[in-house]
């Protein structure tokens, strides 16, 4: 039986374009950590992570999540991950 893929992480570009992402969204309007979590079903200190540096990444799925109530395209706020193996933050991430 074939092995299932390991699902794609993502690291946040930085958590600065995180936080000008929320500020005017796709609607022109500002979302707090709160609302956003809320909206994308994911919990409340996840966003307050990644928006702090102290977590950089998080499943496909919630990147995803993320970026709809955002209004943004994946990858304008996400950086795609190894898919097996030790995730590799690229540099921009890190800087």
């Amino acid at each position: 039986m074939p092995e299932k893929p390991t699902p794609t992480t993502y690291a946040v570009f930085t958590p600065d374009r995180l936080r000008m992402l929320m500020e005017r969204t796709g609607t022109g309007e500002p979302v707090t950590s709160r609302e956003l979590a809320e909206a994308a079903g994911i919990a409340h200190g996840t966003v307050g992570a990644l928006m702090s540096g102290a977590q950089r990444t998080v499943p496909e799925a919630k990147a995803k999540a993320i970026s709809a109530v955002l209004g943004v395209d994946l990858l304008v706020l996400w950086v795609p991950m190894e898919r097996a193996g030790t995730a590799r933050i690229p540099r921009q991430v890190t800087a």
